[in-house]
This record gives C-alpha cells, structure tokens and sequence, in this order.
C-alpha cells in the first residue's frame, strides 16, 4: 500500500540478499523508521516487542525468522532450536506456528548445504502468498460494501467500524479487514472508517488511522467504547475485523473488545464481518473460548501511554496509580453465532463447521 505516494510492505529482503527490514511499529504514528534484521533472535524480538504485529505479519517475519536461523546454522539441531524459540514468542496468533511448520516441511528434507537457499524462498513465497490471499478477501469483501451503498441515496457514505489493526500493517500488505476498504475506495465508493482507539496498545489509532490517512481513506478515531451508541444512532452500515485465530467450528479470536463489538452488532442489527485469511484457521480448535490461550501481557501497557508532547518529545507517561494492580488479557473470542460471515480468498463463508471445511478441504484434511 501507499505512505506518501511510495509503495511498501511490511516485511521485505534487504538489497544484500541475506538481511530483512521491517516497517518498526512501535514507532508509529509519531515515527516512521526501518528496522533490520539481521539474526534469528532479530525476528524473534520483532515478534515479541511488536515491532511487527498481526498474525500474517508474525508469521511473515517468523519465516524469515527460520531463514536467518539457516543462514547461521542449517543443522538440525539449531533449526529445531529456531523453531522453539520462535514459536514461544506469541501463543495466539495460529500463523507464527502455520508458518514455522511450512519452513520446516521445506528445509527438512534437504541437505544443510541446500537449506539457506531454500529457506530464503520459501519465506519470500509465504510473504508472497499473504499479499494474494489479503487482495482475495478484498475481492471477496468488496460486493458487501457496493451492496450497502446500492442502498443508500446517491453520494451517501458507507460507514464501516473496525477494531483493533487488521490492515496492511498487520499482514505484508492489503490487510484482512482494510483490503476490501481500500478496494472500495479506489472504486470510488464513498466509505468512512470509524477506527476504535483499540486500548491498551492502541494500534487502531496509531496504525489503522495512520495507515488509512496515508492512503487517503476518510476517517474518524473514536473511544473504545464509542461503537454501540453509534450502532444505537444508525452511524454504522458495517463492522469488519480481523482475527489471530478462528477455530474449525467459527469461533473468532482477535483483540480484546472485539467480542463487545459483535455484542453491540447483534444487538443493533449491523451486519458484523471478520476477514479471515486461510493460515488463520486452526482445525485442531473447536471451541475457542475454552480451547485457545490468550495471551497476558506486561500491565505496563495498560498502565502507561507513550505519544507525542507539545514541544514534539515523545514521551512514555503513566496513567494509573502506582499500587494499582493491572490485568492485560490481550485477545478475547467471538462465538460464531455473532459472526454474518467470514470474509475469505475463497469468499464469504458462514461461520459454521461445514461452510469452513468445504472451502478450505484440503486444510482440513492436513489437520487430521
């Protein structure tokens, strides 16, 4: 997608063949900085520290993540060791293990010599593959949005809530819940984005609304708490997220507050959506409240808030009081029974065992 006109990914080879930059998102919105990676460990932090974030980014960087660890040490001990380390970064987001496994199925059978080539490769493909799956959901997702405005008066705005960041700078670009946004956008269709502040990390206001301003799409950051009473008053036409994991039966787990969204959705009538990509779905899980760990982060980040002062510091400040105890649970999970549909590359499917495993068979079939 665009920054200022210019073209990038999140993720990509650098020029000498062997490192890889990333966009460093802790340091949005107030910053735009470039981080390189030069070591397994490298990757292993980006993913832990958020430097990137996003299931199909962490996966993205994970892979490479095992390039590096080849170029290093291509022995099988070191690759299982790379393996673990990296898959002990993040428990929820099924990706970062989706692709560890695709890196070890194509290094495994390989000579060590033969293992960094082709761990470059393969990671570049699964980069590759998340663009093609984000612009599939995007394809698939964009009738849902000409359908609204076909119901509209000529000119009226198609106005859409998202939560938390599912964009292009949660995956290498496009993004699950942004893709079909954008392509409405440059369709000509008038959309408006209400972009939840996403408490404690912020990653709607710092990146979905800097990501979309950038790109020129019209929007409003809002308060978390925002959404149900503009469901109340008829200011929202759509609700579309992303998800760092779904289970075989529909079940959608994503950022904390998500769930509350659908909640308020149900309660008002606005059809609420979840762009899925592929890799996301865990057809080992099938009920996700009970099944999938969420993760706890530092209560730092709920107790202390990082932005920009009026003399252009920025500066880390803490909000709450000092012996207050704070809990950070950082996902909760959307029964399937709020879901309208699961926006996919393969199109929209009902969150339901069977519309999930008839798109995607050949998933299942691995699974078992």
């Amino acid at each position: 997608m665009q920054v200022d006109g210019r073209p990038y990914r999140t993720i990509w080879l650098n020029d000498d063949g062997e490192t890889v930059e990333i966009i460093d998102q802790t340091k949005l919105p107030h910053r735009f900085e470039i981080a390189r990676l030069e070591t397994m460990e490298d990757a292993a932090i980006a993913i832990k520290d958020m430097l990137v974030r996003g299931a199909p980014l962490i996966g993205a960087t994970a892979a490479y993540g095992m390039a590096l660890a080849a170029r290093s040490d291509p022995s099988n001990e070191a690759l299982s060791a790379a393996y673990d380390h990296l898959h002990a970064t993040r428990p929820t987001a099924i990706n970062l293990r989706w692709a560890l496994d695709e890196m070890m199925q194509a290094l495994s059978p390989l000579s060590p010599t033969e293992r960094p080539a082709r761990a470059y490769e393969r990671a570049a493909e699964i980069a590759d593959e998340d663009v093609e799956i984000n612009r599939g959901i995007g394809r698939a997702g964009l009738p849902i949005i000409e359908a609204i405005c076909a119901g509209k008066r000529p000119g009226e705005t198609v106005n859409i809530l998202t939560h938390c960041n599912a964009g292009w700078l949660a995956t290498v670009d496009w993004g699950p819940a942004t893709a079909p946004i954008y392509m409405a956008h440059e369709a000509g269709i008038p959309v408006h984005v209400w972009v939840d502040e996403t408490r404690p990390r912020n990653q709607g206001a710092s990146l979905t609304a800097w990501e979309l301003g950038h790109h020129g799409v019209p929007h409003t950051v809002i308060a978390d708490n925002t959404g149900g009473h503009l469901m109340q008053h008829g200011m929202v036409d759509m609700v579309i997220v992303g998800t760092d994991r779904t289970t075989a039966s529909g079940d959608v787990c994503n950022k904390i507050g998500t769930y509350l969204k659908a909640l308020a959705a149900r309660d008002n009538s606005v059809p609420f959506y979840v762009g899925l990509p592929s890799p996301t779905i865990d057809f080992r899980v099938h009920d996700g409240v009970k099944e999938i760990p969420i993760e706890q982060r530092s209560g730092e980040e709920v107790a202390k808030i990082t932005g920009r002062t009026a003399s252009g510091d920025i500066e880390t400040v803490t909000i709450v009081p000092e012996k207050s105890p704070v809990a950070n649970y950082a996902f909760d999970v959307t029964p399937a029974r709020l879901v309208t549909g699961l926006v996919t590359e393969r199109g929209v499917l009902a969150a339901n065992r069977e519309a999930i495993a008839a798109a995607f068979p050949e998933r299942v079939q691995a699974a078992a």
